[in-house]
């Protein structure tokens, strides 16, 4: 069969229409991305808890009570499925289903999905039904299981796929506390000339990389935002666009003021500021983590509540610690 086929269309006729082919997919790719997205991700963005019953599954009555509080904070949108929505712990239907609530409720702000999964087929997937659901970005946190094998090329190449397929744009995510893995400044820099990759957000905190990172990508339409409350001011300075932070979901309104005051350009306000928002911030990271950040919510009028099992809510003497800290700096 192989020698009739072959006898009737030689190899060099296959290997050119193969060539055409692909050819054809590099020009129906450039032509999709001819140019950078224009999204505007500057800005402050809370990256939402879940909210749970006291069965595990999640209570949308209480996720739209603290929209309805968030809606009056001037937040640029909302993260949702990020590392404190505990989007480790959500099936892939929950996911649909909290993204496509956000977006009927949050008022017309901006949502950004985490769509991030272990294969680069699944996270394809997932970023495309995140968009059909109404996301406006995508957040994508590197494979991190087999880290040992997630060299700067896999992941360049893992990026790149998603970013390629995407119907939105895509923010990389470098969470190392949770992943073991740091994306480099080479990669990102790298990453940043891709046309459907439009910005970072940075949670480990090297302000030094940071800087590098905006130094490199400015001429790219590239926008870097920060992890993290504890370094907001001087990622503002340094060049950052805004902030994906944990402790936007209980202290919204300090960190769009922090933002305002870099922005005009009080810089004594924001530094006495974020000197006050650093023990509560790190309180609801690097101390208590999700737990902590629900406790602060429900300290300060949100729903918080309970985490996904296996993670527990905090006990009497760490809430009592939690409450003395964001007391100590005037948030009680």
């Amino acid at each position: 069969m192989y020698h009739l086929l072959n006898k009737k269309y030689p190899l060099n006729y296959f290997k050119s229409l193969l060539n055409h082919v692909l050819k054809k997919e590099h020009q129906n790719c450039s032509m999709r991305f001819s140019s950078k997205s224009s999204l505007d991700i500057s800005g402050i963005y809370p990256p939402i808890i879940t909210t749970f019953n006291e069965h595990g599954d999640i209570n949308f009555d209480k996720l739209k009570f603290n929209i309805d509080i968030w809606k009056e904070i001037p937040f640029k949108g909302y993260v949702v499925l990020g590392s404190t929505g505990e989007f480790t712990s959500l099936s892939e239907d929950e996911k649909v289903k909290l993204v496509k609530f956000m977006k009927d409720n949050n008022g017309g702000k901006l949502i950004i999905a985490g769509s991030g999964c272990e294969s680069t087929h699944n996270t394809i997937g997932l970023t495309n039904k995140m968009a059909d659901a109404g996301a406006n970005a995508a957040l994508v946190v590197s494979p991190f299981f087999y880290k040992g094998r997630m060299t700067e090329n896999v992941l360049y190449e893992h990026y790149r796929k998603v970013a390629d397929s995407s119907k939105i744009p895509v923010i990389l995510y470098s969470v190392p506390a949770n992943t073991g893995l740091d994306l480099s400044a080479a990669l990102i820099t790298k990453l940043a000339d891709h046309p459907n990759i439009i910005g970072l957000k940075d949670s480990g905190g090297d302000i030094t990389k940071i800087g590098l990172i905006v130094h490199k990508t400015k001429e790219k339409n590239f926008q870097v935002l920060a992890g993290s409350a504890g370094f907001l001011y001087p990622a503002l300075c340094i060049g950052c666009v805004g902030g994906v932070l944990a402790l936007a979901n209980s202290l919204g309104r300090p960190a769009c003021e922090l933002y305002q005051y870099v922005k005009e350009g009080k810089h004594d306000a924001a530094l006495k500021l974020q000197h006050r928002l650093i023990g509560p911030n790190l309180c609801v990271t690097k101390l208590f983590g999700i737990p902590g950040v629900k406790s602060s919510m429900d300290m300060l009028g949100y729903h918080g509540g309970l985490c996904r099992s296996p993670l527990k809510e905090l006990s009497s003497a760490e809430k009592e610690e939690l409450k003395k800290e964001f007391k100590a700096n005037g948030f009680l």
